[in-house]
């Protein structure tokens, strides 16, 4: 807000100006400069003041000379012990201590992780309920109301008054309207959409923070956003999920966790039930999957610990505003050095009497001209150069891009398909090359099982039946158990629910229906002893199983088809037949899976091995086998090309900007969706070095990829 003494050092400015012996057009350009200059400091004022929403207090945090807005992510956190509330035997303090420090001493004694899921009545098999839901969570509360800002017009007031006393009503209103209606302008239009357009991108900001984490809640696993995550909740993380909250490692397998967002360091920490269960968040689970309870949530946890001692900065420019705010400040300095210049010259033919007067006299002459004379035509020489100035600051251009772009961004706000682009629109602008990935950017991330392969035998759908018993089971198990997917049953016999990857459930839905999978039953039947999580290097995942029945013990792989073929050394056929994979039935083998690619298909193979325990010394060595296993079958999943992706891929060629799509898909099937989305033309032959496979690339010089990448 503008202060007293800033209003009046305007206000005597403006009446000076008003009351001074100038001409007109000279009291108008001096008006139109003292407007702008005032323009902008209400500008720069107006940026340094905080326009607050009603926030919850885990969203402002208060620093010595301004509100800094800073995004918690969830907005719950652990109520107090409160025996009324059901948490009597865990306190907030005890329980927020032990997670910090990790101090596994104090964690036995509240009794481990099943102690601290009995104080907080969470069943770490079926989560919480809808009962327990309500009672969890726990407001934090509103800290500020809205605010107006006024922005005070009152020099402009005092120049229309001064004008319209000096000059009369008719012809004094000019001076002070020019003013109200620059300051309206340049302030007001300005400001109101420069408000408006952070308003609209801190929703968008949300949108993009809303991540969806998946929970179990009666008995259900289901995804949530992470803003709605409380304690007690059991949450399932796999490879590359944040960890939204702090917690406790219920169980899992392989996990590693990296919290160099805590530690500053890189490295990364095993998690495990007995040394060390805590996780924290802000951290980002680099390998592994596993369940966990959640202890903190909001202002309570590490990570909103840590990010309330942080300051924000507010007034962080955009890339266009930086560019426009150089271009405006190298317009304003031309014209400043060509005003410089255009003074020297006119105070050089002015004093070697090279200027003439109205009545063409020579208008300096040292022996005549007195020096009221000289000063009144130094004056007008002057303004005509501080003109120059005045005409040469582009005020209008920043508005007319923040108008613009004010407008545009309502227009496609009204548009919702387009909402999650506007926060990069203008980085956008200055791409040439956009590359992108495929599994659910080209594609729609929806896969389904189309095609089924036993050996060299197809298998049309639904037909369960011709494939041998022993051979379905062991489908069965490779399919049930090496996998992050669930399926839920409700107890009214409905649909069954399939929750984890697209690729999970996928696999999970056509071995229910079209292989009658049951994995209530199935779960009963084996005991898991050790798994390898699926990693993108190896782009497969392992599993080790004993049978309860005879105590049998096979490992099962699933992976990308190629991969695990080449682990392969025999093959089941649908009879249940043993056959020996030779040269020829391998080249067979391969073939089918290129040409389940190249219709782009993805394809997953399952393969298994029976196993024994090797001992030594009394100690019991179980390893996955990655040799000599027999492959069970080959699936195809079809994800479809996204609706508009073609299109939106041939504006962008046509315009100049050109396509690179990236994935780690079978090279058969990039090529087959690069096709069918226009990337690559169809039916063209390859051009040398248009698709480049990772290892590959990874062994260019950085010569050669500089070299070759426009190709690619």
């Amino acid at each position: 807000m503008v202060s007293e003494i800033q209003a009046h050092d305007i206000g005597i400015m403006l009446y000076n100006i008003t009351t001074t012996t100038l001409t007109k057009p000279q009291k108008r350009w001096q008006l139109a400069y003292l407007t702008i200059h005032f323009s902008n400091t209400l500008v720069s004022i107006a940026k340094n003041v905080v326009v607050s929403k009603k926030l919850p207090v885990s969203e402002i945090i208060a620093s010595p000379n301004s509100y800094s807005v800073i995004k918690i992510i969830p907005q719950v956190a652990c109520p107090k012990a409160d025996p009324a509330s059901g948490f009597s035997r865990v306190d907030q303090v005890d329980l927020i201590d032990t997670v910090e420090t990790k101090d596994l001493k104090k964690l036995h004694k509240l009794g481990g992780v099943d102690g601290v899921a009995e104080a907080l009545e969470t069943d770490l098999d079926n989560g919480i309920n809808d009962r327990d839901l309500v009672r969890k969570i726990w407001s934090e509360g509103e800290a500020f109301s809205d605010t107006t800002i006024i922005i005070l017009l009152g020099c402009a007031a005092l120049s229309l008054g001064f004008g319209i006393k000096e000059h009369g009503v008719e012809e004094g209103w000019y001076e002070g309207g020019s003013i109200f209606v620059a300051v309206f302008l340049v302030i007001v239009v300005s400001t109101i959409s420069n408000y408006r357009q952070e308003i609209q991108f801190d929703n968008l900001s949300r949108i993009s923070d809303n991540i969806k984490i998946d929970v179990v809640r009666d008995g259900r696993r289901q995804k949530i956003s992470i803003f709605d995550i409380v304690v007690g909740d059991v949450a399932i993380l796999n490879i590359g999920d944040q960890i939204p909250a702090d917690g406790l490692f219920v169980d899992g397998y392989s996990l590693l966790v990296d919290e160099s967002s805590m530690t500053g360091e890189s490295d990364n920490i095993t998690v495990d039930a007995v040394t060390n269960p805590f996780l924290f968040s802000g951290s980002k689970v680099a390998d592994g999957h596993c369940r966990m309870l959640v202890l903190s949530v909001g202002m309570n946890t590490a990570w909103g610990r840590m990010m309330s001692s942080i300051t924000g900065d507010s007034n962080e420019q955009t890339p266009l505003q930086v560019r426009l705010n150089k271009l405006t400040s190298s317009i304003g300095k031309v014209g400043l050095a060509v005003a410089f210049l255009v003074l020297v010259v006119m105070l050089i033919r002015y004093f070697t009497g090279n200027t003439e007067d109205e009545n063409g006299k020579r208008e300096y002459n040292v022996k005549s001209t007195n020096i009221n004379e000289v000063f009144d035509s130094v004056t007008r020489i002057f303004s005509a150069a501080v003109t120059i100035v005045v005409v040469a600051i582009p005020e209008g251009l920043p508005l007319a891009v923040t108008v613009t772009l004010a407008y545009s961004m309502k227009r496609m706000m009204a548009d919702q398909a387009m909402v999650r682009k506007l926060s990069a629109c203008e980085t956008m602008g200055s791409a040439t090359v956009i590359c992108t990935d495929k599994t659910g950017t080209l594609t729609t991330n929806q896969m389904t099982v189309t095609k089924f392969w036993i050996g060299l035998e197809y298998i049309e759908r639904d037909s369960s039946n011709v494939i041998a018993t022993d051979v379905l089971e062991l489908l069965h198990e490779g399919v049930g158990f090496n996998t992050t997917g669930t399926v839920f049953k409700s107890d009214s016999g409905s649909v069954p629910e399939y929750s984890g990857s697209p690729t999970e459930k996928a696999m999970l839905s056509w071995a229910v229906a079209d292989l009658d999978l049951d994995m209530e039953k199935l779960k009963q039947t084996s005991t898991v002893l050790q798994v390898e999580t699926f990693n993108s290097k190896k782009k497969r995942s392992g599993i080790l199983i004993r049978r309860v029945a005879d105590n049998r013990m096979n490992v099962h792989w699933k992976g990308a088809a190629e991969m695990v073929l080449a682990m392969c050394s025999k093959y089941y056929q649908s009879n249940g037949c043993i056959k020996t994979i030779d040269s020829d039935e391998r080249t067979q083998l391969e073939n089918i899976i290129e040409g389940m690619a190249a219709s782009s298909l993805r394809c997953i193979a399952f393969a298994y091995k029976k196993v024994q325990e090797h001992r030594e010394d009394s100690t019991v060595y179980r390893t996955l086998s990655e040799e000599g296993l027999t492959l069970l079958g080959i699936v195809g999943l079809k994800d479809p090309c996204r609706p508009g992706a073609k299109k939106a891929i041939e504006t962008c060629l046509s315009a100049g900007v050109n396509i690179k799509m990236i994935t780690g898909d079978n090279v058969f099937t990039a090529k087959a969706i690069a096709a069918e989305c226009g990337i690559l033309e169809l039916g063209r032959q390859d051009c040398e070095g248009e698709v480049v496979e990772g290892v590959e690339f990874r062994n260019y010089t950085d010569e050669e990829r500089m070299q070759k990448v426009d190709s690619i």
